[in-house]
């Protein structure tokens, strides 16, 4: 039986809103710049789970496969406690992470010698090329 993704969320987060653009250049009009043929939104219901590089449970919502976007990936990714992803990195391109729950450690840099702690609510960058190593907790340490 698949689980939905967000099942341990108590509605923390009801929409979470990632762009690529510095916020100063929101435009306020939507017709100043959008063709009408340019103008489709496409909403991707909970996709399905699926088991990525990084050996995790993976929701890939917003990417080039699903909806052709480009330059821009949205996906849930779960790290069970005591889990973590493999050590990589993003090619030339960011990567953002919000917590949803939990507590993470991140290593990260040359020799993956650096490391910072995120946890509920907290917001994450890393830069494109920065090798990094997400890692939770075994629950008795959550």
């Amino acid at each position: 039986m698949r689980t939905r993704p967000y099942h341990r969320t108590s509605g923390l987060l009801t929409a979470l809103l990632c762009c690529i653009a510095p916020f100063s250049s929101v435009v306020a009009d939507p017709e100043a710049t959008t063709s009408a043929g340019e103008q489709t939104v496409t909403v991707i219901k909970t996709p399905p789970e699926i088991l990525t590089r990084q050996k995790l449970p993976n929701f890939v919502g917003i990417s080039a496969e699903t909806v052709g976007a480009k330059g821009l990936s949205m996906n849930l990714v779960v790290i069970p406690p005591g889990a973590a992803a493999e050590p990589h990195f993003h090619k030339d391109f960011e990567s953002a992470v919000y917590v949803l729950e939990g507590r993470v450690e991140t290593r990260y840099g040359p020799g993956l010698e650096e490391s910072v702690i995120t946890e509920t609510g907290d917001f994450l960058l890393t830069p494109p090329d920065v090798p990094h190593h997400p890692i939770t907790p075994p629950a008795t340490e959550a």
